[in-house]
C-alpha cells in the first residue's frame, strides 16, 4: 500500500508543481504571521477557501519564491483514501526527493488543502513544523477544519485566516469593475454603476459562484449551501438527536436577520407547541451554527455579564445572500442586509462590535472598536429620506454619545438624506463610499 501511495504522491506533487498559475479574483483576506506556526484557512463552505491558498502560492512565487519551493497538495482524490498519519511523512520525504536542494538550506511552503482527510493529521502538522524548513498553510471542507477547532487541534500551534463571502469590493472585483480612485473622484456615471452594484450585492450576496447567476438558480445553490452545512458540519459532527429543533432555529434566525434573539423566548415558544428540548441544548445549538460559520451573533454593550446573559443577542447571516432564501417573501429586505453588510465589514478590519441599547431605549446598531482602540457609534438605516426616520436614528445616537464619549457618531445611508443638515457632532456616509474606503 505504501508504494502505491508513494507513487501517487509522486506524480501529485510533479503535476501540482508544473501547474499554471490559475487566475483567480484576489482576495482581501488578513493573514496572520507568526514565525513556527501555521495559517489555518478556515470559513464556511464555499466562500473560497482553496482560492486563497493559490492566491498565496501565487503571490509567494511572484515574489521570488521558485516553483520547487512552492507545493499545493490536496488530499482529496480517491487513491489516497485509507491514508493514515504515518503515511503523511510520503508527502514531505517525496518533496524532498524531487527538490534536495531545498531541505533545511532553503525554507519551503507548503499548502495542504483538504487533510483532515486524513486521521491524526495534527500530529504530522506539528512535528513538521519543528522538524522541517517548512511554512505551512492548511485548509478543508471538514467541519474541523472549517472552524475555530482546528487552533486547539493544534495545541497553539496553528492561528487562524477566516475567508468570508466576497465583500463588496471583491464583488466588484470579481466583476471587472473595481474603481482605481477614491470614491469622492467618481464620475457621475460611476457613482450611478456602483449604486446599482450596490443594491444587487445587497441582495444577491457575495458566494463566489452565485455571482451573475439567475434568482432561482442562486436561491437554489444558496439553500443547498445550508443545508449541507446543518447535515455534515452540525448534525453528523456533533451526533444530535433534534435536527428538526435545528431546522427551525435556523428558519427563525435567518428569517430575522439583523433581529433580536433570545433563547429563552424560542424555548418558550417550542414548549408551547410541545417540543420538548432544554435550553442549554438551544445554547449548544446557536454555537454549533456560529462555528460553521453560517451565521454570527453581536452582544450588547455592557461590562456587566450578567446584563450581557439577559439581553438578546442581534443574529446576522453570513452573507446578505441568505436573507432571500429564509425571508417569508422571497425578497431581500434592504436595510437588514445593509446592516449585516456593514457588521462584517467591521469584522473584515478586525474591529470588535456590539451593540448599544441606552437607558432611555433607545438602540444603536453597532458600537465598533477598530484595532487601534478607536470608538464608532454606527447607525445603519436604508432610507433617510423621511423627516421621523432621521431623526430616530439621530436621536438614538446622541442619546449614547454620553456612555461613550469618545466615539464617533456615523450615520450610514445607501442615499443621503434630504432633510436638513445633520448636527455637527454626527457624521453622515454613502454606504457605497464607506465599504469602498474601509475594504
Amino acid at each position: 500500500m505504501e508504494s502505491l501511495f508513494r507513487a501517487v504522491i509522486r506524480q501529485k506533487i510533479i503535476d501540482a508543481q508544473a501547474q499554471a498559475l490559475p487566475v483567480l479574483t484576489r482576495r482581501d483576506c488578513w493573514l496572520p504571521k507568526v514565525k513556527g506556526k501555521a495559517t489555518a484557512v478556515i470559513g464556511m463552505r464555499r466562500a473560497g477557501k482553496t482560492s486563497l491558498l493559490w492566491q498565496i502560492l501565487t503571490d509567494r512565487h511572484a515574489g521570488g519564491t521558485p516553483r520547487e519551493g512552492l507545493l499545493y497538495f490536496s488530499f482529496e482524490d480517491e487513491r489516497l483514501a485509507d491514508m493514515t498519519v504515518h503515511d503523511l511523512d510520503l508527502v514531505v520525504e517525496t518533496f524532498y526527493q524531487l527538490n534536495p536542494t531545498w531541505r533545511d538550506a532553503k525554507r519551503a511552503t507548503f499548502f495542504l488543502d483538504e487533510i483532515q482527510l486524513v486521521p491524526g493529521w495534527e500530529l504530522f502538522a506539528r512535528r513538521i513544523l519543528d522538524s522541517e524548513n517548512i511554512e505551512l498553510f492548511l485548509s478543508g471542507s471538514s467541519a474541523r477544519l472549517l472552524s475555530r477547532e482546528v487552533a486547539t487541534s493544534m495545541r497553539g500551534r496553528a492561528m487562524e485566516a477566516t475567508v468570508a463571502p466576497f465583500s463588496f469590493r471583491e464583488m466588484l472585483r470579481h466583476m471587472g469593475r473595481e474603481p482605481t480612485q477614491a470614491p469622492d473622484r467618481l464620475t457621475k456615471a460611476q457613482r450611478t454603476q456602483i449604486d446599482k452594484d450596490l443594491l444587487d450585492y445587497l441582495a444577491h450576496g457575495g458566494f463566489p459562484e452565485a455571482q451573475a447567476l439567475d434568482s432561482r438558480t442562486r436561491l437554489e445553490l444558496l439553500r443547498t449551501y445550508v443545508d449541507v452545512v446543518l447535515l455534515r458540519d452540525v448534525v453528523e459532527r456533533h451526533n444530535l438527536s433534534q435536527p428538526q429543533v435545528l431546522h427551525w432555529m435556523v428558519r427563525q434566525l435567518l428569517g430575522n436577520a439583523a433581529g433580536a434573539f433570545s433563547i429563552a423566548k424560542f424555548f418558550a415558544d417550542l414548549k408551547s407547541r410541545g417540543v420538548a428540548v432544554g435550553k442549554e441544548t438551544l445554547h449548544a445549538f446557536l454555537a454549533h451554527l456560529e462555528d460553521a460559520f453560517l451565521l454570527c451573533t453581536v452582544d450588547i454593550a455592557t461590562d456587566s455579564e450578567r446584563r450581557r446573559q439577559v439581553n438578546p443577542r442581534k443574529v446576522y447571516p453570513v452573507d446578505t445572500g441568505l436573507i432571500a432564501v429564509f425571508d417569508r417573501s422571497g425578497k431581500v429586505n434592504v436595510g437588514h442586509a445593509l446592516e449585516t453588510a456593514v457588521l462584517h465589514a467591521l469584522q473584515r478590519r478586525g474591529a470588535q462590535v456590539h451593540y448599544v441599547r441606552t437607558a432611555a431605549g433607545y438602540e444603536v446598531d453597532f458600537l465598533a472598536r477598530d484595532v487601534a482602540g478607536a470608538l464608532t457609534l454606527i447607525q445603519v438605516c436604508a432610507d433617510l429620506d423621511h423627516p421621523d426616520t432621521l431623526a430616530r436614528e439621530v436621536r438614538a445616537l446622541q442619546d449614547a454619545a454620553p456612555e461613550w464619549p469618545s466615539a464617533t457618531l456615523l450615520l450610514i445611508g445607501l442615499y443621503p438624506p434630504k432633510q436638513a443638515a445633520l448636527p455637527p457632532e454626527v457624521h453622515f456616509q454613502l454606504a457605497s463610499d464607506w465599504f469602498l474606503s474601509v475594504e
